[in-house]
């Protein structure tokens, strides 16, 4: 056993190793995937609501089946367009018969009262993402299996805040989609700058990288942790550590430093994160690397830690034994030996 408690032999870390992703990281890995969905499926989207007549909702109904686009994706581009998710929906089903009298929603929108007939709502229990089939990337793809109830919540969305009811328009105030229908130039100002926001959600990450969704985990719990006298950076680099003969600073996946270091040394500690599930190449190429990296950093006075998880990653053992080898901190990707990590930098870097 090592005397160091920070630098672990793989018999030492694999008992603490989760081995499976944990649910925080499949959830936004899971989000991000979703996200990525409905800005592929943007400008079919735009195109519907553009044919759409706002005076004739079986028109747009119409136009959905005609186009073959699912419901529950249609339903899920409405949902992050009027930032009107589960929860309020929640709230609008619980309080629905005091909401919409004989269950109908009945809105103006300058043309006189329209009256709509809710097939579906309100349903029993919660409404939630999973409910409505707008949770997963598997169930945006495929026709909703409810489709009267995507309907029902494609209404409220749309027409929501033209509702004669007072109490109905306050709740369902963002729902006005509506204006803009049939509107080509009011229509794509009005979904592309709203989708500005989803796509700086996903920039810099790829949908179905879970690696990638694992690292900035990282960095955020780093950030929350150890609070705003350290700079955390996602694809950082050390001062001096460089690589291809020396011309080109290398990166790392995290780089932590104290802010305004004065007088002394600044300290540098670069975090690697690898975590894979199923056996993967990436293990390997952090292996070739690792010794390089590792005799970089001692040599410029600093540390390397590395984040090593995953059922994947334990079956090449040979290539964790060398991250290990060459490591100042080896953690497992758990809450408990986050902790670890952050003794780790506050100890060596202050």
């Amino acid at each position: 056993m090592n005397e160091d408690r920070y630098e672990r032999t793989i018999d030492e870390l694999e008992p603490r190793a989760c081995k499976w992703w944990p649910k925080e990281v499949r959830d936004e890995a899971q989000e991000i995937s979703v996200l990525q969905t409905l800005l592929d499926s943007q400008e079919r989207f735009i195109s519907i609501l553009k044919l759409a007549d706002k005076h004739n909702p079986s028109n747009l109904f119409e136009l959905i089946d005609a186009a073959r686009f699912s419901y529950s994706l249609f339903l899920k581009h409405l949902v992050v367009l009027t930032d009107f998710g589960s929860e309020p929906l929640q709230r609008v089903n619980k309080d629905f018969d005091e909401l919409f009298a004989d269950r109908k929603l009945s809105y103006n929108i300058g043309n006189g009262v329209v009256e709509y007939q809710f097939h579906s709502l309100p349903v029993r229990g919660p409404l939630t993402n999973k409910r409505m089939k707008i949770d997963s990337v598997e169930n945006l793809s495929v026709e909703a299996p409810d489709k009267n109830l995507c309907k029902d919540i494609i209404m409220l969305l749309i027409y929501g805040a033209a509702a004669t009811n007072a109490r109905t328009r306050a709740v369902l105030f963002k729902c006005t989609p509506y204006e803009y229908l049939g509107e080509d130039a009011l229509i794509e100002e009005f979904v592309r700058q709203n989708y500005i926001r989803v796509s700086r959600i996903i920039s810099g990450k790829t949908a179905s990288d879970l690696g990638n969704v694992a690292q900035q985990y990282v960095v955020k719990y780093l950030i929350r942790t150890l609070g705003e006298n350290y700079c955390v950076r996602s694809n950082g680099t050390v001062p001096g550590v460089t690589q291809n003969e020396g011309n080109t600073l290398t990166t790392f996946d995290v780089v932590v430093d104290r802010i305004n270091d004065v007088g002394r040394h600044k300290k540098y500690v670069a975090i690697e994160v690898t975590f894979q599930e199923t056996s993967n190449s990436t293990i390997e190429r952090k292996g070739g690397q690792a010794r390089d990296r590792f005799e970089k950093i001692t040599s410029s006075r600093n540390y390397i830690a590395y984040i090593i998880d995953g059922a994947g990653n334990f079956s090449r053992r040979a290539a964790i034994r060398t991250l290990c080898d060459n490591s100042h901190c080896t953690v497992a990707y758990t809450p408990e030996e986050f902790e670890l990590l952050i003794e780790f930098i506050k100890e060596k870097i202050g």
